[in-house]
């Protein structure tokens, strides 16, 4: 639907509703028929203020696309967001006017709804405005405020004082694919309860129990659900993130992925001793370079693998890889049951560098889609476990990354692969190392992959402002305070080095004796029947309380339900709005620290900041991007970067999915189909690569 006709149904709307509970005195409502006409109103005054915005968006933004045939790019995304929040209040309107006199109308609910959507359209049209000044401000087709530092300081601090909450309750996902949002109820419910119980004595897999038991009151009460989840992502700090995100390492959830992911015959890790490693220069292979083992922060150590293949291939089972096991005894592999027969080795191999910020996950949590990558594309997946941040920041993670690499192309033979066709492929972190390790290649004048796929890459690892990353206020996935921390820590900025053990597993926390574990689901018990007694469920009072109250930081002030404009005298204010508007403001205001690291401006920590010399030489880059996901313009921008130089690179678009699509692939429909088309552009790697000897001669 054209954006002009959106308006015009929502300006048709809020005159049909205001006119329906302001010209009859006889409804049974009270104070809620009110509260409906203020709601109304201001919807009203919103749509009719961003109505021109928009316009003055839509007649340019393509400017700032890749090309015409790939429409995407943040200010698009801001639009399309806000059509999205828009349609749901017209369709809610619609209904509410067709039926408020109905016997089975629950005025109540309809009206909290209304109300949260309406809060949800004043922190849009914010965002819409902080677009406008971005546009307004950045070079013609620049998505970056690279060179306005102030622009970007202004961004995080408004970020850290704009109520959120209203994005976490009713609201939740709207602007996603609707067979995602049960999934991100359920992920926003988990690290709310995960959050109440962190820092107690108890075990990952207690923890996560006991937030099982007391995550009911956040079922029934969205409103408390938004607060809540407000709170903890601008409060909680780095460890808590590590630990709710490697919760998805543990057994019942990874025993769950493999159920519904392709068995494969082979899925092996392995820790490879730090040992100089000499290749032949890809000019010259009569000469030789030699690359040293992973040395940053503690000195050399050991790098470990995962292998996955969906047939045994000659030399998988080699006494040599065995030797190499992570478990003692090595693994059983396949090759011992009568009815497996060796495959000959592929030409083909895939490295895998896997998300997670730089600081959360290994391989194991992302072994769903590794196993269907080996099953259809018929090839060996070779997956890197690189140690995480804060203990180990940059360069440590692209030092481990690289040296795999090396060692793969050098031993491709134990890999089941002869390796004449090298494919990297990562999401997210995963998706800059892959860039960063081909850099790294090109430095030392080895052979490079014959091509990437990088999803959802991250090739700007700073808090510069663009259209994209506005949604970090709104994303459940990724929040702003979230992804600082992240790249604060890849670039050592909260830095905790030391060593990890070499049996180090990221999940060896989950691993408690019987009678501790039945002590915390006591005590998760016990907790639950608690909650369920708080005065918080007796929604009556709370809902009692005006529409002028402001949401609350903390459980102390739980009932507060509604917000409404705070005074500029009151409430900080670091971008100048349209005289009259004021975002809401959060009392829990956000601790942000912008990324102010050099490090975070090193090319090979940040690619898209890489000068030409750097990048030309690069192998085919294929982008797969989301248009909802908050590091879009980075994924436009080096793409567009590439292109200008001659570089080949490809870059598509998905709609209506959040970052980190690909470990969500087993879920819905769209998210499947999105995997595919990764699938897809490995596949072109492969077929329009030129075969090479594993060592490039």
């Amino acid at each position: 639907m054209d954006y002009q006709q959106v308006f015009e149904a929502l300006d048709n709307v809020c005159e049909e509703n205001i006119a329906a509970f302001c010209g009859t005195s006889d409804l049974p409502y009270g104070t809620v028929a009110q509260r409906l006409v203020t709601c109304w109103r201001r919807i009203q005054e919103h749509g009719r203020a961003l109505e021109p915005v928009v316009g003055s968006l839509v007649v340019v933004y393509h400017h700032y696309d890749f090309d015409p045939q790939t429409p995407g790019n943040g200010y698009r995304t801001l639009v399309k967001v806000l059509q999205a929040c828009l349609l749901h209040i017209i369709q809610k309107g619609r209904y509410i006017a067709a039926n408020y006199n109905g016997a089975f109308f629950r005025a109540d609910h309809n009206t909290t709804e209304i109300e949260a959507y309406c809060n949800a359209l004043c922190q849009l049209r914010a965002l819409i405005y902080l677009a406008q000044r971005l546009l307004n401000d950045n070079e013609h087709g620049q998505l970056f405020s690279q060179q306005n530092g102030d622009l970007s300081r202004r961004f995080v601090q408004e970020y850290s004082s704009m109520h959120k909450a209203c994005f976490f309750g009713r609201c939740l996902g709207f602007q996603f694919s609707p067979s995602l949002r049960p999934f991100l109820q359920s992920v926003v419910i988990s690290m709310i309860s995960y959050g109440e119980s962190y820092g107690k004595q108890q075990s990952g897999l207690g923890t996560a129990a006991l937030s099982l038991l007391t995550s009911g009151k956040y079922v029934i009460d969205p409103e408390l659900r938004g607060i809540e989840f407000e709170r903890i992502t601008q409060n909680l700090d780095l460890q808590f993130w590590k630990s709710f995100w490697n919760l998805t390492e543990s057994g019942l959830i990874t025993g769950f992925n493999r159920i519904t992911s392709n068995a494969v015959q082979l899925n092996f890790t392995m820790t490879v001793p730090p040992v100089f490693l000499r290749l032949p220069l890809a000019s010259d292979n009569t000469l030789t370079v030699t690359v040293s083992p992973p040395l940053a922060h503690w000195g050399p150590g050991p790098v470990h693998m995962r292998l996955i293949s969906y047939v045994l291939r000659e030399g998988q089972d080699s006494q040599e890889l065995m030797s190499l096991s992570r478990s003692e005894p090595p693994p059983i592999t396949a090759a011992h049951l009568p009815w497996v027969q060796k495959q000959p080795p592929s030409p083909r191999l895939i490295i895998h560098f896997h998300g997670g910020g730089f600081v959360a996950q290994t391989s194991k949590s992302h072994e769903t889609y590794l196993r269907n990558w080996s099953k259809e594309l018929n090839v060996p997946v070779l997956s890197v476990d690189y140690s995480l941040s804060p203990e180990a920041p940059y360069p440590r993670a692209l030092e481990e990354c690289f040296y795999a690499y090396c060692w793969a192309l050098n031993n491709c033979h134990l890999l089941g692969s002869t390796a004449e066709y090298v494919c990297l492929a990562g999401d997210s972190a995963g998706g800059n190392l892959c860039i960063t390790v081909s850099m790294k290649a090109m430095s030392h004048g080895i052979r490079v992959p014959d091509g990437i796929m990088a999803a959802y890459p991250a090739t700007l690892l700073t808090t510069d402002a663009s259209p994209s990353r506005l949604l970090t206020l709104i994303d459940p996935l990724l929040p702003l305070g979230v992804l600082a921390k992240c790249l604060n820590a890849y670039a050592g900025a909260e830095s905790q080095t030391l060593q990890p053990a070499v049996t180090s597993n990221s999940v060896s926390a989950l691993s408690r004796d019987t009678a501790v574990l039945l002590s915390d689901l006591t005590q998760g018990a016990s907790n639950w029947i608690q909650s369920l007694l708080e005065p918080v469920l007796n929604t009556g009072a709370a809902r009692s309380h005006s529409s002028q109250q402001r949401s609350p930081p903390t459980h102390s002030s739980k009932a507060r339900r509604t917000l409404t404009h705070t005074s500029a005298a009151h409430s900080p204010c670091y971008v100048d709005y349209p005289q009259g508007f004021e975002p809401l403001r959060s009392e829990c205001l956000a601790f942000v620290r912008p990324t102010s690291s050099p490090i975070i401006r090193n090319p090979f920590v940040s690619p898209v900041l890489a000068s030409n010399n750097l990048l030309r030489g690069l192998p085919p880059v294929y982008i797969v991007a989301s248009a909802l996901d908050a590091l879009l313009d980075d994924s436009v921008t080096f793409a567009k970067k590439l292109r200008d130089m001659g570089q080949p690179v490809s870059l598509t678009v998905v709609e209506d999915l959040p970052h980190g699509f690909l470990n969500l692939s087993p879920l819905t429909k769209e998210t499947e189909e999105a995997a595919e088309i990764c699938v897809a552009r490995i596949r072109e790697i492969f077929e329009q690569g030129k075969p090479k000897s594993a060592l490039g001669r």
